[in-house]
């Protein structure tokens, strides 16, 4: 099992240790070549890099460093926040540069307000044969014990 997560502020990365933790899983960081600044992550401000990327449909943000073997994997916890209703794309470069064949892929987010429906369209159009399983959506400092619950509820054979 493998948890992959890209945490721009830290929220999503609390929620991916929790699920490591439960799951005794591989842990891999997302993380954008080029990181992101307070200022790129000024939603109130239009031209901020993280909105001129959730308004473009061909934005994919590269990533620095290699997964490798993803072909190991029979299940992907795929973490990120929530922007503006949907996935970051840097979660979108994540998918379309590897193959995970016919995984099981769990998405989580975290976010105050918005939930994970809003990105699941577009994110599972980028995987050809992965199933996607039901994904959750946690407020920032989500406890072990939540993230615990939630695992559980999930028809993963373990």
């Amino acid at each position: 099992m493998l948890v992959a997560y890209f945490s721009a502020t830290g929220n999503t990365e609390g929620v991916a240790q929790n699920l490591q933790a439960v799951l005794d899983a591989d842990l891999f960081e997302i993380v954008p070549e080029v990181p992101y600044t307070g200022e790129d992550l000024d939603y109130s401000n239009d031209s901020c890099r993280a909105n001129q990327e959730q308004n473009d449909p061909t934005a994919r943000p590269t990533i620095s460093g290699t997964l490798e073997n993803p072909e190991n994997y029979d299940v992907v916890f795929l973490g990120y926040p929530i922007w503006w209703g949907r996935a970051p794309k840097i979660a979108y470069t994540f998918l379309e540069r590897y193959d995970f064949g016919e995984a099981a892929i769990v998405p989580f987010c975290t976010s105050g307000s918005s939930g994970i429906d809003g990105s699941l369209d577009d994110l599972q159009a980028l995987t050809a044969s992965a199933r996607w399983l039901e994904g959750h959506r946690f407020n920032s400092g989500a406890s072990q014990d939540e993230v615990a619950q939630w695992v559980n509820s999930l028809d993963l054979g373990l």
